[in-house]
């Protein structure tokens, strides 16, 4: 069986992963609050950890995959906008508005994400289907005297938990110094966080032993995780910005409970999303979601792309000059897969992913299956990656490439090669600048390194520009 080694955010280093279960790996990552549309930082863990759903179906098969994502749908960044929204006219009651509200941005979220060809998981519970699950773990937490009810609200005592901190890396002194946390006179502890919280009449709440109210944000995934995945799992994953205080408080909260289980074995964080080098943000103007490139006729796949040639752990950089690239690789990939039957897919590739998702050298695999025309593993193995999938395809028909001009390409990117080693012998690159210099003006990318030349038809490609050439 294939080795997968994944980089632990608990132990800081690459160990080799072995599932509780072969015959059921079970993964949990956290998903959107679901209030607005998802911006492209957002997408990114989804892609991020859809490819690492489809390496881990490939290798221990697709019955024996469990993957959990759920959806935060009571909160009070929803109730802020639902309150937004009552200002600016809506009659409705505030709850009522909610449940339009978040059902609604469900709705936007699943279209995006499929945009980018993002499988959808085992599960998706919503938070507030499991509200008496919550109410059942901060009970047990009280009994242990890990939290304690103060003024209608009840708290984690991080103190409880010896180890807190250690997922962050920090101490609680730390913690206390570099966050913005809630000072309350009711707080044993400035760091001890929410397990649930009072709310007026208006506001979402249920009944509890501590009085109506709503559960606080890490107590939900906890609850989540250990109905759908037992106390127990994999992996759990999400975005640098989850490593504290989310994930943080998640581990204290679900150990202290079961304190005989591990909660999650493997914890795994993506790097944030730049754009053209700078955090996204709007008041630079540079913050977009999802469906504003969607809009601006980006293909879902273009973006998927983009994201891939960065590996997770490092910060990932949008451009249009990027996207530019990816659609036309993109679209001759296509046209060489279009009419074949995918292969086994390529070793090379499946090491690649194996080794912490290194999808960046999995698309260096891909390009050499490219170069070397063997289309039926070039498709097999860009599937892993869910690049060249049916679900995927149409975008690419309104590009230039057909396979007579993939054909020509073919032909002239030899005679480049060709011509680059003569003149290396010669020392006269004057037909090299030549040819290069046609290929440019006919809207091809011209790609040259020690392995070849690889000609790729870009958004402007002309074949009828090269009718000298051929």
């Amino acid at each position: 069986m294939v080795t997968i080694r994944l980089h632990n955010s608990l132990t800081r280093r690459k160990e080799v992963f072995a599932p509780l279960d072969a015959a059921n790996v079970r993964m949990y990552v956290c998903g959107p609050t679901v209030y607005d549309r998802a911006h492209l930082g957002n997408a990114r863990p989804v892609v991020v950890f859809d490819v690492l759903y489809r390496l881990l179906r490939h290798v221990y098969g697709d019955a024996h995959v469990t993957y959990v994502r759920n959806f935060t749908d009571v909160d009070d960044k929803i109730n802020a906008r639902a309150r937004e929204m009552q200002k600016a006219g809506d009659t409705r009651d505030l709850n009522a508005i909610i449940r339009t509200l978040t059902d609604e941005t469900i709705g936007w979220y699943h279209a995006d994400m499929d945009a980018l060809g993002t499988l959808r998981p085992t599960h998706e519970p919503r938070a507030t289907e499991f509200i008496a699950q919550m109410i059942a773990m901060i009970r047990t937490l009280i009994d242990k005297e890990c939290a304690y009810e103060a003024e209608g609200h009840v708290l984690f005592d991080v103190h409880a938990w010896p180890d807190y901190g250690r997922l962050s890396g920090r101490s609680v002194d730390d913690m206390i110094a570099g966050a913005r946390v809630e000072v309350a006179p009711y707080k044993r502890d400035a760091m001890d966080f929410v397990l649930w919280k009072p709310s007026t009449d208006e506001e979402p709440g249920w009944d509890s032993p501590w009085g109506r109210g709503r559960p606080g944000w890490h107590i939900e995934c906890s609850a989540m995780a250990e109905e759908l995945l037992g106390p127990s799992f994999d992996i759990h994953g999400g975005g640098l910005d989850l490593q504290f205080p989310h994930h943080e408080n998640e581990m204290a909260q679900s150990c202290c409970a079961r304190p005989d289980a591990c909660f999650a074995r493997y914890w795994l964080h993506n790097e944030m999303v730049q754009v053209d080098g700078k955090k996204m943000a709007k008041s630079l103007g540079n913050f977009f979601t999802v469906r504003d490139l969607l809009d601006q006729g980006w293909p879902g796949e273009v973006i998927r792309f983009v994201m891939l040639q960065t590996h997770y752990r490092k910060p990932m950089d949008w451009t249009e000059e990027k996207g530019r690239q990816a659609r036309a690789t993109l679209q001759k990939w296509r046209a060489q897969v279009a009419g074949v039957t995918p292969a086994e897919v390529h070793p090379g590739v499946v090491a690649a992913l194996s080794d912490d998702l290194n999808t960046a050298g999995a698309i260096a695999e891909l390009h050499q299956l490219s170069h070397a025309s063997d289309a039926s593993a070039l498709l097999a193995s860009a599937q892993i990656l869910g690049l060249l999938t049916p679900a995927l395809s149409g975008w690419e028909q309104a590009g230039p490439a057909d396979k007579a001009d993939l054909s020509l390409l073919d032909d002239l990117s030899r005679r480049l090669a060709q011509a680059r080693e003569r003149a290396r012998e010669s020392k006269d690159f004057s037909e090299v600048d030549r040819l290069k210099a046609a290929l440019v003006a006919a809207g091809v990318e011209v790609r040259m390194s020690r392995d070849g030349v690889e000609l790729v038809p870009g958004p402007d490609y002309d074949s009828a520009k090269l009718g000298a050439l051929a």
